[in-house]
């Protein structure tokens, strides 16, 4: 019985963290997987998670995709991109106008 209620805390800790990931641009399976094998833990780590949309952007300059000012390489061509002078203004506030 005891087995049991473990298995529904933990799902119920796995859907909830999976909803967290999801709200700040995540994918809901990782953060289900992560909440559902890890509980507390899981959701901790989702609350503290950074919000994609509030990501500075790039547009990489070999073939024009925008990407998170983190990346390192293209994720389209594979071009390694350097740090840029001007950076694209976070999707959050593009959004807003």
């Amino acid at each position: 019985m005891a087995g049991a209620a473990y298995v529904v805390f933990a799902v119920s800790c796995g859907i909830g963290t999976g909803l967290i990931g999801r709200m700040k641009g995540s994918s809901f399976l990782l953060w289900f997987l992560l909440g559902t094998l890890f509980p507390i833990l899981g959701v901790v780590i989702a609350l503290l998670y950074r919000v994609e949309s509030n990501e500075l952007r790039r547009q990489c300059p070999n073939c024009g995709r925008v990407t998170k000012l983190y990346d390192a390489i293209c994720t389209r061509c594979g071009h390694e991109l350097d740090f840029p002078d001007v950076a694209i203004e976070p999707e959050n506030l593009a959004a807003e106008r």
